[in-house]
């Protein structure tokens, strides 16, 4: 009788921050930390939200400060960013709603989930950005 070689079972550990660059996360993975990036700079910028909110509204001298303020590109990168963090944020919660309602559980369907609201986000943002630098 010939002896039986068994192959070693992969050895699953914990990925350390020096592991980041080389470890090669699935879509979804991506998706899934992109969507905490995303509720944590909303998180952030909600000062400035409130601000040009309680400003646009308070009197038309308010609306051209916040108008005047947003007309500088650095001020249009940050909504452009901004308006990412709120597109891919709710693209990537509806994505998970879905997935709850349809029991979508299998790994491709994550993975076309995920793909699908990638690109609804970063095809939002486009748009907006299009609309943003040209004022068309």
């Amino acid at each position: 009788m010939q002896p039986v070689h068994k192959r070693p079972r992969p050895e699953f550990r914990n990925i350390h921050v020096t592991d980041l660059m080389s470890y090669r996360l699935p879509l979804a993975g991506i998706v899934s930390i992109l969507h905490r990036v995303s509720g944590a700079s909303m998180f952030v910028l909600l000062p400035l939200v409130l601000w040009a909110f309680d400003a646009s509204l308070s009197s038309s001298q308010g609306w051209s400060a916040v108008a005047s303020a947003f007309s500088a590109w650095p001020m249009k990168i940050v909504a452009l960013g901004l308006f990412w963090a709120l597109a891919h944020h709710l693209c990537a919660g509806l994505r998970h709603v879905l997935m709850e309602v349809c029991h979508a559980v299998a790994k491709d369907q994550g993975r076309r989930w995920a793909a699908v609201s990638l690109v609804a986000s970063l095809l939002l943002t486009a748009a907006f950005g299009f609309q943003l630098f040209t004022g068309v």
